[in-house]
């Protein structure tokens, strides 16, 4: 009996000792009080000239107020608590908005054709929830606090989702879409080439459907199961084992009913489109932007500016796979022509569309590309003609209006969520400074400071 006493009140110490070390994780809640950054030079509305020498004031998760100078204490502001103010120091950075991807795949990673077609019989979504934890935590730590996530199997993705959104796991911000929503056969149908017996046939919960009514059912079941946004695939698509090419895949009707469905729902619509029918029987149907856009044409362009819709490019993903496709037996050889036919012109279709006013919002498609290296693609937006100012711009401002969220991220201004960032150097004068993120806030939370000096004033 002394001995199950004492192993009780061990386990009780421990467990004690657990829940407090838990408590003192910093993804368990925004400080308390008033923090005071102080920005060497601040970019608080990426569109518009940086401030040099500014102060961001901060209650818990949200930005109180910008000032110039370097200030100290604070009086007479809105909801700002009593005490000494914390201060973080980064006098000697440049301070910008958190950055938005709007095109991920967080519990996936590319690996190798033969690697990843086992992985698909032998993994479970536990097994890709893990995997999304990590990846999460790369991408948080990269500078990005907000991802739309375009595309996962089962619950795995949302699983991540509701764990960032709880305080329980590190990572940015989740808009999920649960899975794609293709045709039979189509670029997302994950059953290709495999034995029929070995996988059930894949219907509205997977995201498969064919006939406009089956398109409204599967829109239905991603939003019953958590989706913020709806994600389809309205052509084919480079990794999917079949060589059905990169053209349309859905009907018009199909399209338009998945559309209709999604925005009645009150849910975006994403649409994965490399050729230019595709892309263009999509922007009819009134999607809310194409992800990727590979051979778009004039007459695509023209429709992205009459609609409204952005383009995500995903230049980094198709510099990938274009690499990858010279690794022999890396992909199997329909994936690797698909690769060698998109990686060299997705890039100069980026070009096209923002020299001709097409809206563009970031995106990289990371899984295909390594998580945590998602910034290499503001480089390649710059090499194809797009000014810094404006690769930022399409990380910040741009992003958070297609995915919804102007009204509380995007900007570093009063009201919207403290989601602040820092580099060493100026990335307007060179934009690989942001592959190089040195301090990352976001809602209040610090999760990285490599050189950021804090004390209470």
């Amino acid at each position: 009996m002394r001995r199950l006493v004492s192993l009780a009140i061990a386990v009780g110490f421990l467990s004690a000792v657990e829940s407090q070390r838990l408590s003192a994780m910093p993804w368990d809640q925004p400080p308390s009080g008033l923090t005071i950054v102080h920005c060497g030079t601040l970019l608080a509305r990426p569109g518009e000239a940086p401030i040099t020498g500014a102060s961001i004031v901060i209650e818990g998760d949200r930005i109180v107020e910008v000032k110039k100078g370097f200030v100290t204490e604070v009086s007479n502001a809105p909801g700002v608590a009593n005490g000494k103010p914390r201060i973080i120091d980064l006098r000697d950075s440049f301070v910008l908005p958190g950055l938005i991807d709007c095109h991920t795949h967080i519990t996936f990673a590319m690996v190798q054709s033969t690697e990843g077609r086992l992985r698909n019989v032998e993994e479970s979504d536990a097994d890709a929830a893990i995997r999304g934890v990590v990846n999460a935590k790369r991408t948080l730590e990269a500078g990005f606090t907000t991802i739309r996530n375009v595309g996962s199997s089962g619950d795995s993705a949302f699983a991540v989702r509701d764990a960032i959104a709880a305080g329980k796991i590190p990572g940015p911000r989740i808009l999920e879409a649960g899975e794609s929503i293709s045709p039979t056969g189509g670029h997302s149908d994950s059953t290709h080439g495999y034995r029929e017996d070995l996988m059930a046939i894949p219907g509205a919960m997977q995201g498969i459907a064919d006939g406009a009514d089956a398109c409204r059912a599967a829109v239905r079941a991603q939003v019953k199961r958590g989706a913020d946004v709806i994600k389809l695939t309205a052509t084919g698509g480079v990794l999917s084992a079949t060589a059905a090419g990169t053209e349309q895949q859905f009907f018009e009707d199909e399209l338009e009913a998945i559309v209709e469905t999604a925005h009645l729902l009150g849910r975006k619509v994403a649409a994965h489109a490399h050729g230019a029918a595709g892309i263009k029987a999509a922007l009819k149907a009134g999607v809310d932007s194409i992800e990727h856009g590979t051979f778009l044409d004039d007459e695509a362009i023209s429709l992205f500016k009459q609609k409204g819709a952005y383009l995500v490019p995903t230049i980094l993903a198709g510099v990938t796979v274009a690499e990858c496709a010279e690794i022999e037996g890396y992909f199997k050889p329909m994936v690797a022509e698909k690769a060698r036919a998109v990686g060299p012109v997705i890039q100069g279709a980026f070009g096209r569309a923002y020299k001709a006013g097409v809206q563009i919002a970031f995106g990289t498609d990371s899984g295909v590309s390594e998580h945590g290296k998602n910034a290499r693609e503001f480089e390649l937006m710059v090499q194809a003609g797009m000014p810094a100012m404006e690769a930022i711009k399409s990380a910040t401002v741009n992003a958070a209006q297609l995915i919804g969220l102007s009204e509380t991220i995007g900007m570093i201004e009063a009201g919207k969520q403290a989601d602040v960032i820092a580099v060493k150097k100026n990335p307007l004068e060179d934009i690989r400074a942001l592959q190089d993120v040195s301090f990352v806030m976001r809602g209040g939370v610090v999760w990285k400071e490599r050189g950021a000096n804090q004390s209470s004033e």
